[in-house]
């Protein structure tokens, strides 16, 4: 190895290769691209996934089962420090200020209030939910929170338990 060699892994001086330029090349004739076939071709193009005629892969997978994405509750956080920022006491905090003050995305959002800074004068929050953290510091502070109506959690089992017959 030659100390002028030395490129420390950037490769922004090498040449491309040129390809199909005769047999010193190193390269030339069928130019790398193998005897015959699709990929041999002028022009050829394939997609990533395709497989030569093979069923795909995306194809051979099973697709069952339940995605719950959609349906799924998208809970933000906001942190009692990010409304001390934005916000005085004077403000009602509600989803629909939060957004207009871009705390949250969407006022479609369940909103949590979460943290335990210390705040200096009394806020009135309606949330959705909220930490221990920051429903101890508010009610430190002399101020309130209401408990927005949210979609009900998911009974997964409505099904008595079975008891045993007795004879």
């Amino acid at each position: 190895m030659d100390i002028s060699t030395i490129n420390n892994g950037v490769l922004k001086n090498k040449r491309k290769d040129r390809v199909g330029r005769g047999p010193g090349s190193g390269n030339g004739k069928t130019a790398g691209r193998g005897a015959n076939g699709q990929g041999s071709r002028a022009g050829s193009s394939m997609r990533p996934t395709f497989e030569g005629g093979q069923l795909p892969l995306a194809r051979r997978i099973p697709k069952r089962g339940f995605n719950n994405k959609v349906f799924a509750d998208v809970v933000e956080s906001v942190s009692l420090k990010s409304v001390l920022r934005k916000f005085d006491g004077s403000v009602e905090i509600t989803p629909e200020v939060l957004e207009e003050r871009g705390l949250i995305s969407s006022k479609k959002s369940v909103v949590k209030l979460i943290g335990s800074d210390e705040l200096p004068s009394a806020y009135k929050f309606k949330v959705h939910r909220v930490s221990d953290g920051a429903k101890a510091a508010v009610e430190k502070a002399g101020g309130s929170i209401e408990i927005l109506p949210g979609k009900k959690p998911v009974v997964k089992n409505k099904m008595k338990p079975k008891t045993k017959k007795a004879n």
